[in-house]
């Protein structure tokens, strides 16, 4: 007997042989039966396949936007770490273009001085004979020469071979009038002292304007000075220093909040090792710095008071809310967010446009802002108000994407504080110059590592406040300081900003 055939789906079927003696309907049946069996079969096949296309289609979903979302996280990261090799905005609030074509080479000049010496009269003149021949050694001296016209040198003297050592000696003598003896003083040195003031100042402007660490300080006073001094005592004579500078220190914050603009940013400071901060409050003749231990509101409420008149122009840190002002938020900071969006997602194009018309949002209020004169308080009023409404139509942008959707949302929570610097004559749109303010601390920082002390982060930021405003009013710092503590010397206070000003040129400042 013949073994019978077995189905697709494991079920017995008849053989060859009986397949031959079935009537044509019954064979046609079964081939239909299998027909259906098959088609069933696909349908199913067809069906798991979209489901897994589906599950497959949903968990790429879900990981594209997990890296959308660490994307943004990184940009959250890094981009509000500012460089100077690309600088946001030029002088006139404009992206700067790239520069086009080869820049003109200029005339080289032999030598490695930076300018030229013709104009100088000299105070030594030195002959250099020449007694043989540079290039064989032939005896030239019996040789009748002819002087060279000669070149200018500027140079320093040598490194000294022993510091200056002077002994001071006092005279007392009996006033008939204050009914007391009374002695002379000495301005070389601060009372009680053993390093002269022309020492203290130069560690001063080493520390602060050239950003330099004690142990630099040390080894260049050492090698340079033949003054031997200790971290330890740099240390204690700047915070003596500060000590005497309070008051011209509390000068710079009074002025600084009498201006009509403040720039205001913070930075991480390091004092043993822990994590403090260095605020910086400054308008366009004062720099006021201050070290604390905490980023908080408190700290701007407690320096610049509750309420202030004219405009700070801070990044959107939420510290600034706690003082009742007008509050400008960066746009730099804004704008390089955006563009760190368009660079990690450059398949929406949608970001792109946004960010131009925003762009272009800031320009026209620019162009407001500098018609504001030439035109009636009306008119500037109503022009304001549609760009205000620009604004608000252009954050209610329709079906954006996730990723539009979290630009758009950063730029919603700074809304309010976009355009106010256009009611403000002279108020820029971005924070660029407090940041150009704090990087003498950035770079202190990164130089020197903080401080070790709170006394000595202080003493810094007291120092630094002074070096920085006498820098922007075009003040000499070393002679000031001078000037400030031979003061002090013969009355009990310094000489104040304000005070040196008005001996540098007392007609300007009466006028």
């Amino acid at each position: 007997m013949t073994a019978p055939t077995m189905k697709g789906d494991g079920q017995p079927g008849p053989n060859k042989a009986g397949l031959s003696i079935l009537p044509k309907a019954k064979l046609i049946a079964m081939i239909l039966e299998q027909c259906e069996d098959t088609r069933i079969r696909l349908e199913e096949k067809d069906k798991q396949i979209t489901e897994l296309n589906e599950q497959l289609a949903k968990l790429q979903g879900e990981i594209d936007k997990e890296k959308a979302g660490q994307k943004i996280k990184e940009i959250n990261k890094h981009v509000n770490q500012p460089t100077s090799k690309k600088p946001e905005w030029d002088k006139d609030g404009n992206p700067k273009p790239a520069a086009k074509g080869k820049k003109k080479k200029r005339k080289k000049r032999t030598g490695c001085g930076n300018q030229g010496k013709s104009g100088l009269t000299p105070d030594e003149t030195y002959f250099i004979p020449l007694a043989s021949c540079p290039c064989c050694g032939n005896d030239l001296g019996d040789r009748k020469g002819k002087a060279d016209s000669g070149r200018m040198v500027e140079d320093i003297p040598p490194p000294a071979k022993k510091a200056t050592v002077f002994k001071e000696v006092t005279e007392s003598k009996w006033c008939d009038q204050c009914k007391k003896m009374v002695a002379s003083t000495s301005e070389k040195a601060l009372p009680g002292s053993d390093i002269g003031l022309n020492a203290m100042i130069e560690m001063a402007y080493l520390s602060v304007m050239c950003a330099l660490s004690f142990p630099k300080i040390r080894d260049l006073f050492i090698n340079f000075k033949t003054l031997r001094l200790s971290t330890a005592g740099i240390s204690k004579i700047m915070i003596r220093l500060s000590g005497i500078l309070q008051p011209v220190y509390e000068e710079i914050l009074n002025d600084v909040k009498q201006g009509t603009k403040i720039w205001a940013d913070e930075t991480g400071w390091r004092v043993k090792g822990k994590l403090w901060w260095l605020w910086i409050f400054a308008n366009e003749r004062s720099a006021y710095y201050w070290p604390d231990r905490t980023r908080g509101g408190p700290v701007v409420e407690r320096l610049l008071g509750e309420v202030f008149f004219g405009i700070l122009i801070v990044d959107g840190w939420h510290a600034y809310t706690k003082i009742v002002c007008d509050r400008q938020t960066c746009m730099a900071h804004i704008f390089r967010k955006i563009r760190a969006f368009i660079d990690a997602f450059p398949q929406y194009r949608s970001i792109m446009k946004f960010y131009l018309r925003l762009r272009q949002i800031i320009r026209d209020g620019e162009k407001l802002q500098a018609a504001r004169d030439g035109v009636s308080e009306l008119v500037f009023q109503r022009r304001l108000k549609a760009l205000e409404q620009r604004l608000e139509a252009l954050l209610q942008w329709k079906n954006p994407n996730d990723t539009l959707k979290v630009v758009i949302k950063k730029v919603r929570r700074q809304k309010e504080h976009i355009l106010i610097f256009i009611k403000h004559e002279g108020a820029p749109h971005h924070n660029n110059y407090g940041e150009y303010i704090i990087k003498k601390g950035v770079v202190k920082r990164k130089m020197s590592g903080g401080s070790m002390s709170d006394e000595g982060a202080r003493a810094y930021a007291c120092i630094q406040s002074v070096a920085m405003t006498c820098q922007l009013r075009g003040i000499s710092f070393h002679r000031f300081l001078k000037a400030s503590l031979v003061r002090y010397i013969r009355t009990g206070t310094p000489m104040l900003l304000a005070e040196y000003e008005l001996l540098l040129n007392p007609l300007a400042i009466a006028a």
